[in-house]
Order: structure tokens, then sequence, then C-alpha cells
């Protein structure tokens, strides 16, 4: 915990970028999703990223190898979707301790491969929480509003499990991300304080949230501030973005969050907006340049990439922010 705690006060940090992007260059195939393990499993499994960890695990730790070669401090394990909840698509749901002790457990064996190789910088890894596929704020039925997909408790039961797993595979952080719904997240955070006491342990958590679209609200309809002020009763590492918007997007609602609050701040946004076919264009020289300039307005202690970023993107993002300090904490 230390670690972290000092290197955040000493540099900006760097998060690594997309998974999702770097998996999809290995193409691979039914077969390669279900390995010999699961080579007569009755459903499908191609799509389910994080089982690649079980049966491709080499793959999983070259992609962190290379956002850690590109400059990364930190790298999120390959557990978006890691939850009984989110692997219920796959029948996986027996195997989710499984999936998230492993994939810390793969993530910190090469994050402590490049401390070894230069203790001055070490690299950390955190545990990535995903928002799961179902929403505890809104219905899912439009004739029927009052209906819910999923309930507070079995958010909290299900995530406690993720958060446990997470914590025994080595990780360093816990970072509940790509938040569309807070109160998905509170039953995230819930769970987290409730491991913390159990084990009589603390664990620095990071929180990102996504702004959706122009609108500048989360998918529950929570603007910056208010999304703000539903988290700020945990003591968190850092506050943040993710996901949805590009950089140039994303940067108004950085601003407000970081004028708002005392945390540190995040912020790993897309490779520009989508194209017509769901592609990310947006080159990382292009990135860089918009990266800059929230470095320029004191905006983050954070930086990553998410959606279509590689480490092309992080290396010249990392780059850019060895010429900046990192975002001072002032009161609010």
């Amino acid at each position: 915990m230390s670690g972290i705690h000092k290197a955040i006060k000493e540099r900006i940090l760097i998060l690594d970028g997309a998974m999702g992007t770097m998996l999809q260059r290995y193409n691979f195939s039914e077969e390669d999703f279900r390995g010999e393990r699961f080579k007569e499993f009755p459903h499908l499994l191609k799509g389910n990223n994080d089982l690649l960890s079980l049966t491709q695990p080499k793959a999983i730790q070259e992609v962190h190898r290379q956002y850690f070669e590109a400059g990364a401090d930190i790298v999120e394990t390959n557990t978006f979707s890691g939850t009984t909840i989110g692997m219920a698509d796959y029948h996986l749901e027996d195997l989710v301790y499984e999936l998230n002790y492993e994939s810390a457990r793969l993530a910190r064996e090469i994050a402590d491969e490049f401390t070894a190789k230069n203790p001055d910088k070490p690299r950390f890894v955190a545990g990535s929480i995903g928002p799961t596929n179902r929403t505890a704020s809104m219905s899912p039925d439009v004739n029927d509003p009052g209906f819910r997909a999923v309930t507070f408790d079995e958010l909290r039961i299900a995530y406690k499990q993720q958060v446990e797993a997470l914590i025994d595979g080595g990780s360093d952080i816990l970072l509940v991300e790509t938040i569309f719904d807070t109160l998905n997240a509170k039953a995230a955070l819930f769970a987290i304080e409730e491991v913390k006491e159990e084990r009589n342990i603390d664990i620095p958590v990071m929180v990102s949230g996504t702004i959706t679209d122009a609108s500048g609200r989360t998918l529950s309809g929570q603007t910056v501030e208010a999304f703000l002020i539903s988290i700020s009763h945990i003591p968190l590492l850092s506050v943040g973005f993710n996901c949805a918007l590009g950089a140039d997007q994303l940067k108004p609602y950085l601003q407000r969050l970081s004028h708002n609050t005392t945390f540190n701040v995040s912020a790993h946004p897309n490779a520009g907006l989508p194209n017509a076919f769901g592609q990310y264009d947006q080159t990382p020289e292009a990135m860089q340049v918009l990266i800059r300039e929230y470095l320029e307005d004191n905006l983050i202690n954070i930086i990553g990439g998410c959606c279509g970023t590689t480490p092309e993107h992080i290396r010249l993002i990392a780059e850019v922010a060895k010429e900046y300090s990192p975002r001072i904490v002032e009161p609010v």
C-alpha cells in the first residue's frame, strides 16, 4: 500500500491500455478459447476474454509485458467480466474464484519481473472489477419500470467473491471501473469494505465512472458532481472516468471532477470515438497531443487508455507524462 501512495506523490502514474483490443490481434478461435480443459464443454465460449487467463495464459502475460515495456506503472487484471453475474452468460459461474485468482497471479508475475529489473520504478497490479451486464437502478423492461434484473445484495455477494480472489491472487489495488450505474458501484465498494474489515487489511481502491454521451451523465442519470458525491464516503486512492468517450470529449468532465475533489484523479479514455465499423482510428500521436492538454491543465494523477488503445498509445502517453508533475490535490 505504501508503495502506490508514495509513487503517486512522486509522478503521474501510467495505467495500461485496452486488453480486449490486444487480444483481438490473436484472432483466437472457439478452440483456442476452449483449450484442452474445456474441449468438451457444452456451451460456446468464444468471446469470454476472462477465460483466456486459464486457456491462453501466455497471451495474457504477453499483453501485460508489452504494456509494462511501454512504460505502464499499473496493469489491470484480465477480469472485467469476472463475476458470477457476468459468467452466467457462458455457464461458468463455478469458475469465478479461479478466473480472478489466476488473472491476478499472471499479472503479479510480470509486475514482479519488471520491478526486479528496476526497483526504483515499482510496478503494480490493479484488480479490474467491471460493472456487470445488469443494472440495479433501472428496469430492462420498458413495460415494467419497477422491475430489476439484479438486486443490490446479489451484486454485493458476486463482487465480494471477485474481490477476495483478486486480493488472494496478488492485486495491489482494486479498480471499480466503467461504472454506468452508481448503485452497482456502491455494491462493489460495500463488498470491498466488507472484505477489508473481515481480513483486517487495507487495499487502495480506484473508482472510474463512464459518461455515456454528450448529456454529461452516467447511464443511470448522474452528473459528474452527483456521481462524485455518491462515492466520496469511501476513502479512495483515486476517482476518474474511462471508456465511452475519446480524450477530447472526456476533458470537460475531467475538469469538473478535478475541481471538485481532493481525491487523486484518473482517466483512461478511448482512442477517439468508434468509426462506422466499431473500430478506433485515433493514432498514438493524436492521442498524445490530447493527453498533453490534460497535463498542462493539471487535471490528472493517473492516466492510461481504454478501448482501442495499444502499447504504442501508452508509450507516447508515458513519454509526455514524464514532462509534468502530478496534479496537486487542493482543498475544495
